[in-house]
């Protein structure tokens, strides 16, 4: 079964305190009026970091919290000690709050201007950078009894098939599965339905959004980043864009576990009044499809 979330950042929030973004009770309030009842952390600071107050918010409105997310800086020799203080905070406050997975993202290999700012791995970065984060797979399930799930990202250093695929073959399933981001997949080339078909055990969590292709067309064209396509609104509501989803749901539904699949539709910034509706929409058209709003 796959049990449809919603998360901050389909209601704008990037960031722990943006005066663009819609503030996090009204987050919350609107997350019960779409009718969701499950969300993730967010980026840390956003909701209260005071375990008791945001469980207290979270369970007067019959919310429950899937994951964290976070980024990595791994592939960098000196990455590990920073990595590790930002995750670590962020994991505690999960597990705090009864979720079970962490959702680690890589560092970018391009700026928001479109600059490269950092090389591309090669085959021994990638083996290299497989193995930290098998590492840092195993602690955070020892000291904090989390489930790493890594997202790939578009303009990141896991971002296309290939790298996804080797990624996978350089972690250890024990403590490393993926978070499939169907929309950052496809914004890559990849395709969602083969990864899914090829890995069936490493598919750990999930995140739904689509790619407008004409919106992709044009930013692959001019060389943008990621941060600029989602300016021009690269990251549409479902059904109007790719992948198309009730696939990806019924081959998900068909996977040996329980899955959680979070609505993550990019709209940084975006009008106060603006994701509400398509939240609702959003879920109407899931739970048309295969989704539930229970497990």
């Amino acid at each position: 079964m796959v049990g449809i979330g919603t998360a901050p950042d389909s209601w704008g929030v990037w960031f722990a305190d943006d005066p663009q973004q819609t503030s996090w009770t009204r987050f919350l309030d609107e997350v019960v009026a779409a009718g969701y009842t499950r969300i993730e952390l967010g980026p840390y600071g956003y909701l209260p970091t005071d375990p008791v107050r945001l469980k207290d918010e979270l369970d007067r409105r019959g919310l429950t919290m899937t994951a964290g997310t976070t980024f990595e800086q791994l592939h960098r020799p000196d990455g590990w000690d920073a990595t590790w203080r930002d995750i670590a905070k962020t994991a505690e406050l999960t597990a705090a709050m009864g979720a079970q997975h962490l959702v680690v993202m890589p560092s970018m290999w391009r700026g928001d201007n479109g600059e490269i700012v950092e090389e591309r791995l090669d085959h021994e970065g990638q083996a290299k950078h497989g193995q930290a984060v098998t590492e840092l797979g195993r602690r955070l399930a020892e000291e904090f009894g989390l489930q790493t799930q890594y997202h790939p990202h578009a303009d990141g250093h896991i971002d296309t098939q290939d790298t996804v695929e080797r990624f996978l073959a350089e972690t250890d399933s024990a403590y490393v599965n993926l978070c499939l981001d169907t929309g950052h997949i496809s914004y890559c080339g990849g395709d969602n339905l083969e990864l899914i078909r090829k890995y069936p055990d490493r598919i750990g969590y999930v995140h739904l959004k689509q790619v407008d292709p004409k919106v992709l067309a044009e930013v692959e064209a001019e060389g943008l980043s990621v941060d600029e396509a989602v300016r021009r609104g690269v990251f549409r509501e479902p059904p109007y864009g790719a992948p198309e989803l009730p696939p990806v749901l019924e081959a998900l539904a068909g996977l040996d576990a329980e899955v959680f699949a979070i609505v993550e539709q990019d709209m940084y910034p975006c009008a106060p009044d603006v994701p509400l509706p398509i939240a609702q929409r959003t879920l109407a058209y899931l739970t048309a499809h295969g989704g539930s709003r229970s497990i």
